[in-house]
């Protein structure tokens, strides 16, 4: 008789990051290797007599001095060279897909624990050669006599003399993250002032958690830089009024703004990923929970909203897991801009959505704004595109494990190409 085989319950540990800087701000003499070492140097340091049994590391803006981005930073921090590394990449759910990925591949034996992580260094980006001009660098390499030089030097063309700049941009449509959420915003008649009002609770929200305390193990010093330097304790809903549309400048109807979207960030953060067995080599005082389920989703951004993915996701999770909104005591959902955030909302609370769109005839109730992102979003507190998944995990798994067992929390990111990820995470 075929046995069938042993999954072991998976836990997260919450990781350390370095302090958010927005880009050519505090840390951009750091590259996405630079940035990364000391954060997995700090969390190696936290092991008791082990070392973990792999790494998955990510960042979403390429750069041509490297291919496995996790292998170099592991070797740069002095990690033990027999510790496997690999590289992942799902735009701004990059690190949230490498917990996805790591708790695939735990075992409980050979495999027990595994150091996820992520980052990006928008201040570092590389500016690469256009592709005509990079095939005609290569033919000419490969020329030998002089003739053949000349000849090939005289078939350049002015035209051909271009650079690729890495741009925060859809590939398919051309429309930035922005443009695609103004769009998506007035489909849901999300207005200025509500995504003013979100976007001043996430900075008071981020600001209050420093100041009592709450980030100060979760977040380590790069240099003299100590603190996120984001989140706005002097903005009010009057100063966020005043800033000008970002991403409909011609219409007169653009509601998106510097102030209610989320900033280019520098950053890297990490995330414990474990059996029960890994958890032995963390020392105790490292919050932890379970990790229940998770949901992927892919939608057609050309026909839905591009970053409207989660809100799919969410009710096929909470419909296969038998819960309604007011079972989930946290609510984290990454803030790329307030607008996303509401539109989700929105989306959950309308049944013909969720039947006719998300395919779920089941309605969850009331959803409970009051519970969402407690100690700050990613407006506020920034997003590293490849970091914000083990931030936002980190963040909700220390808020959680501070809650009675059994409370459970729903982690939510959406990601360019029409797709999102969740997490349900619950309190032992």
């Amino acid at each position: 008789m075929p046995t069938t085989p042993y999954r072991p319950d998976i836990w997260l540990a919450s990781g350390l990051r370095t302090p958010f800087a927005k880009v050519d701000g505090a840390l951009a003499q750091h590259d996405a290797i630079g940035l990364s070492v000391p954060v997995v140097q700090a969390m190696l340091a936290q092991l008791r007599g082990a070392n973990p049994d792999f790494a998955i590391w990510g960042s979403v803006v390429p750069n041509l001095t490297w291919s496995n981005l996790a292998r170099e930073v592991l070797m740069d921090a002095g990690a033990p060279p027999t510790i496997t590394a690999l590289s992942t990449v799902m735009a701004c759910s990059t690190s949230m897909i490498g917990v996805f990925e790591a708790a695939g591949m735990l075992n409980g034996h050979s495999r027990r624990l595994a150091l996820v992580g992520g980052v990006e260094s928008m201040s570092r980006v590389q500016i690469g050669l256009g592709q005509t001009l990079s095939d005609w660098l290569r033919k000419f390499q490969k020329t030998r006599t002089v003739g053949e030089k000349l000849q090939h030097l005289a078939s350049l063309k002015l035209a051909d003399v271009g650079l690729y700049i890495p741009a925060v941009t859809n590939r398919t449509t051309g429309m930035s993250m922005g443009e695609h959420t103004e769009i998506t915003a007035k489909q849901w008649r999300i207005g200025r002032e509500a995504q003013d009002r979100s976007a001043l609770a996430s900075h008071r929200n981020a600001v209050a958690a420093w100041e009592r305390g709450f980030f100060d193990d979760l977040v380590i010093p790069i240099g003299d830089v100590r603190h996120d330097g984001i989140p706005r304790k002097d903005t009010t809903a009057e100063k966020l009024g005043k800033l000008p549309p970002a991403f409909d400048r011609t219409s007169g109807h653009g509601t998106l703004s510097a102030g209610n979207s989320s900033p280019l960030t520098d950053g890297a953060a990490s995330i414990w990923v474990a059996t029960e067995e890994g958890l032995a080599s963390l020392p105790a005082s490292v919050p932890r929970v379970r990790l229940i389920d998770w949901e992927i989703a892919a939608i057609d951004f050309r026909h839905e909203g591009l970053l409207m993915a989660p809100a799919f996701a969410i009710p096929r999770l909470l419909a296969r897991q038998g819960l309604r909104y007011e079972d989930i005591a946290l609510w984290e959902i990454h803030e790329a801009f307030s607008a996303q955030v509401l539109f989700h909302i929105e989306a959950l609370e309308d049944e013909a959505f969720l039947r006719e769109r998300a395919g779920v005839d089941a309605g969850f109730g009331a959803f409970p704004r009051d519970r969402v992102n407690p100690t700050g979003g990613s407006v506020a507190i920034g997003h590293p595109f490849g970091a914000t998944g083990a931030r936002i995990l980190s963040q909700a798994v220390k808020e959680l494990a501070a809650m009675p067992a059994g409370s459970r929390a729903i982690v939510t990111i959406c990601a360019d190409g029409g797709q999102g990820s969740v997490a349900l995470l619950e309190a032992a």
